[in-house]
């Protein structure tokens, strides 16, 4: 039969205002300019080999088929082991921990397990880009508010602070979930424990859930400590927590991380994880349970980090790029109006396409993390990478 003669059924898109992510269409970008790729949030040099070593053990140990729907006891042991000398809580292994094919997977199945068609999920902008879809699909109503920027006298963005006064009015008797992301990604923000606090009184009348994206949770700087819902008892009580061992330990297409809340909510979550993946990557599950014994793997992340953080940094101050503050998380942004080329007028995104072809440095546009792009002059670099990596982006970026 012609395969031109043939119909395929039209169908109505669940997604009908999704494209393809802007992280797709700049890597793809980079790679086709053989640009620097600075955009995209994932390293440029190996995982620990022992990691990889583990992993193989486990593998030739014949830890080769399913495991327990939840993950493996012994990983999910080591979660809890690693959250209560963290964050002084304690949640049990056995009904308060899943392991998740990523970060993200666990982000779509919170939202899936509590949100109802018509509920209202609040979200802060700019904001991870798989939070609208998820909720989206589960018929849920978004309400973004935004996060304030800070200008200095010439006009350019500085900071980003938490929209309190927005956020207090966004919550109310229809909200089922409030999303946060601490550290942040894309602005690198960090919350504080007033900001936890804060938090808990907006919610302590309601019956809203909290969903806490702290997938950077072991990147935050100058001495500072990640504050987690986990160590907040209010908040804990009403929690997601989601987090990454993709990010923690460089093995970011590994695609494995965990959730972890109370187990009246975790029971609901395995219902819809049991649906969509069942389970993850057996191996690599028994791979992180050694690896993660030992907490000097994820307790050194954040001076490794920030010795990136701060060659980077070093390296952008002769120029006109305008430094945000970088607190947490992997990424740097930088205000680039000041710029003395005709490029510095475009938009964010036409600005990110010009340094990708031209100068040879993909970034990510901040305006990409907004349901309607917001145009502020911001863009996102991303600093795990190999030295070398960094000292030629920076060399193609001073020339700016």
């Amino acid at each position: 039969m012609d395969q031109k003669s043939l119909n395929t059924p039209q169908f109505p898109s669940r997604l009908p205002q999704v494209g393809t992510t802007v992280f797709t269409v700049m890597s793809a970008l980079a790679a086709e300019h053989q640009a620097i790729n600075l955009g995209q949030g994932f390293p440029d040099f190996p995982c620990d080999r022992q990691l990889i070593a583990d992993v193989n053990a486990a593998m030739l140990a014949d830890h080769n088929q399913y495991p327990p729907m939840a993950g493996i006891p012994c990983l999910r042991q080591e979660v809890a082991k690693k959250n209560l000398a963290l964050y002084d809580h304690y949640y049990d292994p056995d009904t308060e921990i899943t392991i998740t094919a990523g970060g993200t997977q666990g982000i779509i199945t919170a939202i899936l397990a509590c949100v109802s068609p018509g509920d209202e999920v609040v979200i802060i902008e700019p904001a991870y880009d798989s939070y609208r879809p998820s909720i989206e699909l589960a018929g849920g109503k978004t309400i973004a508010v935004s996060l304030l920027a800070q200008r200095d006298a010439h006009g350019r963005v500085s900071s980003y602070e938490i929209p309190w006064e927005e956020l207090s009015k966004a919550i109310g008797n229809k909200t089922r979930l409030v999303i946060i992301n601490t550290p942040h990604n894309p602005t690198g923000m960090v919350w504080q424990r007033s900001d936890l606090d804060r938090l808990a009184q907006l919610v302590k009348a309601t019956d809203a859930l909290i969903l806490s994206d702290e997938v950077y949770e072991h990147m935050v700087y100058d001495g500072k400590q990640h504050q987690s819902v986990a160590s907040h008892p209010e908040l804990a009580a009403r929690s997601f927590l989601i987090s990454s061992f993709g990010k923690t330990y460089h093995v970011t297409g590994w695609k494995v991380g965990y959730v972890a809340a109370p187990a009246n909510m975790m029971k609901e979550f395995r219902k819809v994880h049991q649906f969509n993946v069942f389970t993850v990557n057996t191996p690599m599950q028994y791979g992180l349970a050694k690896y993660l014994q030992e907490p000097r793997h994820y307790l050194d992340l954040a001076p490794f980090y920030q010795s990136k953080r701060d060659y980077f940094r070093a390296g952008l101050q002769g120029t006109r790029f305008n430094l945000l503050p970088s607190p947490g998380t992997y990424f740097q942004c930088a205000d680039y109006t000041n710029l003395q080329v005709p490029e510095a007028k475009l938009g964010e995104a036409e600005f990110c396409a010009w340094l990708t072809t031209e100068v040879g440095v993909a970034a990510i546009p901040i305006s990409a993390f907004y349901d309607q792009p917001k145009e502020s002059g911001v863009i996102r670099f991303c600093f795990a990478k190999q030295e070398q990596t960094l000292h030629t982006a920076l060399n193609r970026l001073k020339a700016l």
